[in-house]
C-alpha cells in the first residue's frame, strides 16, 4: 500500500490537493508500537555521551555515506 501512496505522490501529473496531502502524511506514518521508536535516540553526540555515562550504558552509533536514499 505504501508503494502505491509514493507512486500516487510522484506520478500526479498536476500535484496533490492540501487534504490528498494531509491523507497520505497520515497514511505513511510508522505506527505508534514500532520497536525503534521506544528506543531513546539522541542527535548529539556530546548529549548521548552524558546519558550513557550517568546510566552506564555504552552508545550506539548509527552513521552511514553518501545519500540517504541510495546509502552510497
Amino acid at each position: 500500500m505504501t508503494f502505491a501512496l509514493l507512486s500516487l505522490l510522484l506520478l500526479a501529473p498536476s500535484g496533490l490537493t492540501v487534504d490528498e496531502f494531509k491523507t497520505l502524511h497520515v497514511q505513511l506514518q510508522p505506527a505508534k508500537d514500532e520497536a525503534w521508536r521506544t528506543i531513546p535516540w539522541k542527535v548529539s553526540l556530546v548529549e548521548a555521551q552524558a546519558a550513557a555515562a550517568r546510566a552506564k550504558k555504552p552508545i550506539f552509533i548509527w552513521a552511514m555515506d553518501g545519500h540517504p536514499l541510495g546509502c552510497t
